[in-house]
């Protein structure tokens, strides 16, 4: 009896023998995240500036103006040497909105400031995502697996809900311990227009006062973000896909699911990145400018003094950008990274596919001379 070949769509890409390597999953991810951080810096830029201004208002601070290439918030013990916070408002404006606050910064600043700390953006988003988007695929397939196995489920297909969830937010922990240092630098070149030797000395007075932990300030209000970010965004994003069968699931589809998953993890987070920005901003603040540098408080404190001065409005300080930012970038992201994954699912299916059809095809020779 003839034996037929086997072809690509008589498979399933799930199938362990096809699933992508880890290093395919690296390639996939890296791709996105150089992308998504070139397109969502300037956005970055403008949150992180409202947060900051919103950070001013609450603080007993005025803004010395330095050395002509940037503003420092700082503690004016004396009231001497510098310029009052209605003064520099009056002259410099206040920024209202989103779109006001692209409008000034690029008229006062020049349009490259707004892809400020892109150097390190780039810098954090490929170890990050690397560590983020390899670490979720293989402890998502690792559980499910093993539920499978132990349900004795013969198709290993069944991944309940809190799957996503779990593998989401345990390698969002991995990734934002590891990259903390750079993401603290970024807030803090986007926050002030910070020259590199500027970056340089805070640093090392922040580790001269702080030891090397300090290098980790904010991590707290970063996890508290992050990893609920992450099992939210996951949870959904798996969800969305579930109601639709594989064969719908295009880079478009992959592209509208991800920007909706992003922007209902961003709307429920946003006070945990209000109070992140807080917390590393203030690098540069008492540490550096004050005579009695002292620990900035906790981040249940950060929040209750944000709410108890500007109500929930303040907790929300920053949502419209960071939704118009995080919408696209959760969108590039995964459909870049599903993209690369079905690419290599496709080159590993085929690869193996020919190998299984030339083992046919010599025992169909075999059998025609027997």
């Amino acid at each position: 009896m003839k034996m037929t070949s086997i072809k690509t769509s008589d498979i399933d890409l799930d199938d362990p023998r096809f699933r992508i390597k880890p290093y395919q999953q690296m390639i996939a991810s890296c791709t996105g995240a150089l992308v998504t951080s070139f397109i969502v810096t300037p956005l970055d830029v403008v949150k992180i500036r409202l947060q900051a201004q919103q950070k001013a208002m609450l603080s007993n601070k005025c803004y010395l103006y330095c050395n002509g290439l940037m503003d420092h918030i700082c503690s004016c013990g004396n009231g001497q040497g510098g310029m009052s916070q209605a003064a520099w408002l009056k002259a410099n404006g206040k920024f209202t909105g989103t779109l006001d606050a692209l409008v000034k910064i690029s008229q006062k600043e020049g349009i490259r400031s707004l892809w400020s700390g892109l150097s390190p953006t780039l810098v954090l988003a490929v170890p990050a995502t690397i560590v983020y988007f390899v670490s979720y695929e293989q402890l998502r397939l690792y559980i499910k697996d093993s539920y499978n196995t132990s349900a004795r489920n013969i198709s290993h297909m069944e991944q309940p809900f809190w799957i996503p969830m779990v593998a989401g937010g345990t390698a969002r922990i991995w990734a934002a311990t590891l990259v903390s240092p750079l993401e603290l630098i970024r807030t803090k070149m986007q926050s002030q227009r910070l020259s590199y030797a500027e970056m340089q000395q805070a640093l090392k007075t922040v580790v001269q006062q702080n030891g090397v932990r300090g290098l980790w300030m904010g991590l707290s209000a970063t996890l508290l973000r992050d990893v609920p970010f992450s099992a939210i965004y996951w949870f959904n994003y798996e969800g969305i896909k579930k109601k639709f069968p594989s064969s719908q699931q295009t880079f478009a589809f992959s592209f509208v699911a991800g920007a909706l998953a992003g922007s209902i993890a961003a709307f429920v987070t946003i006070p945990f990145d209000v109070v992140k920005t807080h917390r590393q901003i203030e690098m540069g603040e008492k540490q550096i400018y004050s005579d009695h540098p002292r620990q900035s408080g906790s981040t249940w404190h950060t929040i209750k003094k944000i709410y108890s001065t500007s109500g929930i409005k303040g907790l929300f300080t920053g949502l419209t950008p960071r939704l118009v930012k995080v919408a696209p970038a959760c969108a590039l992201m995964i459909s870049t990274f599903e993209y690369g994954k079905r690419f290599f699912q496709n080159y590993n299916a085929n690869r193996a596919l020919l190998e299984m059809n030339d083992d046919i095809h010599w025992l169909d020779q075999k059998q025609n001379r027997v």
